[in-house]
């Protein structure tokens, strides 16, 4: 198996080796924490194991439950938000044919935004489609999948039945409480567990990522194994990689360093920066502290924020990932007029270029006085991604650590959520709905 590849020299003439290495103890402290289940949200660790306990019995459960809905469904509706999306989204995105056009059934998301424009345009596109759903959700009253999945259920018993419907919905969600549980055991519906120990944000190996990775028929056995051989090098000390990016990233913040810019070369990529914004965010923005995660798509992004980047304020670092393989081969032409002066690149691939901006592009960021790190990735394939998934994973825990914040925790969120709850005056919230109604 080839293995992801980090790469931390072009941070060095900002911060030092020993900078660097002045954090070996932090981080090992973080490893040992992790693994003996001693830090802070202990509770929230059971994704640490997860690739390796992840049992063939059920996969082959997935697998099946996946084949059914390939068999009968046209589109897939996957309901969910946070990371009961992003990580699903992330995978499909990297795997998946950019022009849409994919060996199993349509996977859609929705309950990731409130957007009523977006609802309506999403019903009118499955009327009279064979249609399926899976709905994440623990509790089964998060607001934006609660109201998305009241929706699609409506219209899909409308649609084939009652009876039929409940064949057609799969759900995953707590074991043995909540609203989404009690409607599943009462309906029948096929169902999968997230466990109180997996946070929303580290679940995309559970049955939340691995089902509709699945239905769109991609080998969820290997995302898995990827994900074990990074798991089983980490937590037995033979790989230091996760450590090493995470003392990195640490050291380069505290040289002033404040925002973390996460750039793929590979469009393919787009959403696997926005599951690590999520998991970096939402771990370590805590106490008035924590690296800003941003993200962008070069060379894309070469064209709106290259200027910033190579000329603005210097408070960010890049952390590149760099496919090493492509999965296909495209040669650029000659052409007689050359009218474009582009035949002194004829006969290369697309791919050699892309690299040699990305390599220039580094070289005048470094230049600049962006500090780099390089994550190389084998290939777009699912055993990579379930090791680069790891991989962020268990370094987002050691870094949490070192920077003395409860890594698995997200208390922040719940204050927007209170004022919506009294701005739409939801019952058990009277003194928090007069109390806003008179700030306003």
């Amino acid at each position: 198996m080839d293995k992801i590849k980090l790469e931390i020299k072009d941070v060095l003439g900002t911060v030092s080796q020993a900078d660097i290495d002045a954090l070996k103890g932090a981080a090992q402290a973080g490893l040992e924490k992790l693994v003996k289940g001693t830090g802070a949200g202990n509770d929230f660790l059971g994704w640490l194991k997860l690739p390796t306990d992840t049992s063939d019995a059920l996969l082959d459960d997935i697998n099946a439950t996946a084949a059914a809905l390939r068999r009968d469904c046209d589109v897939v509706v996957c309901i969910g938000i946070g990371g009961s999306y992003l990580g699903a989204k992330a995978v499909l995105e990297a795997l998946g044919n950019s022009m849409g056009v994919n060996k199993g059934p349509q996977i859609l998301f929705a309950g990731q935004n409130i957007g009523e424009d977006y609802l309506y345009e999403l019903q009118e596109y499955l009327k009279g489609r064979r249609f399926g759903i899976i709905v994440i959700s623990k509790s089964g009253t998060t607001t934006e999948p609660a109201i998305a999945f009241r929706l699609l259920k409506a219209q899909l018993e409308a649609q084939v039945g009652r009876e039929a419907a409940g064949k057609l919905i799969v759900a995953v969600t707590d074991a043995k409480r909540g609203a989404l549980r009690t409607l599943a055991d009462t309906e029948g519906y096929k169902t999968y567990v997230i466990e109180d120990n997996v946070g929303g944000r580290f679940s995309v190996l559970t049955p939340v990522g691995l089902l509709p990775i699945a239905v769109a028929g991609y080998d969820i056995k290997k995302l898995v194994a990827g994900a074990a051989a990074i798991e089983e090098a980490t937590l037995n000390g033979s790989d230091t990689s996760a450590m090493v990016y995470a003392m990195t990233r640490n050291a380069l913040y505290r040289a002033g360093k404040k925002i973390e810019i996460l750039v793929n070369y590979n469009p393919k990529l787009h959403f696997f920066g926005e599951w690590w914004k999520q998991l970096y965010g939402e771990s370590e923005g805590k106490d008035h502290k924590g690296i800003f995660p941003a993200a962008v798509d070069n060379s894309t992004d070469l064209h709106s924020m290259g200027q910033w980047i190579q000329d603005g304020e210097r408070t960010i670092f890049e952390t590149v990932i760099s496919v090493e393989k492509q999965a296909h081969e495209v040669r650029i032409p000659s052409d007689a007029d050359n009218l474009d002066g582009l035949n002194y690149l004829a006969g290369k691939r697309v791919d050699e270029v892309n690299k040699m901006a990305e390599l220039g592009t580094r070289i005048a960021h470094v230049d600049g006085g962006v500090p780099n790190m390089r994550i190389v990735l084998p290939g777009l394939c699912e055993c990579c991604l379930g090791q680069l998934i790891y991989f962020f994973e268990v370094a987002c825990g050691i870094s949490g650590y070192i920077l003395d914040v409860n890594p698995f925790n997200q208390p922040g969120v719940e204050a927007y959520k209170r004022n919506m709850f009294a701005l739409l005056e939801k019952p058990g919230y009277e003194a928090e709905t007069k109390a806003i109604k008179e700030r306003l």
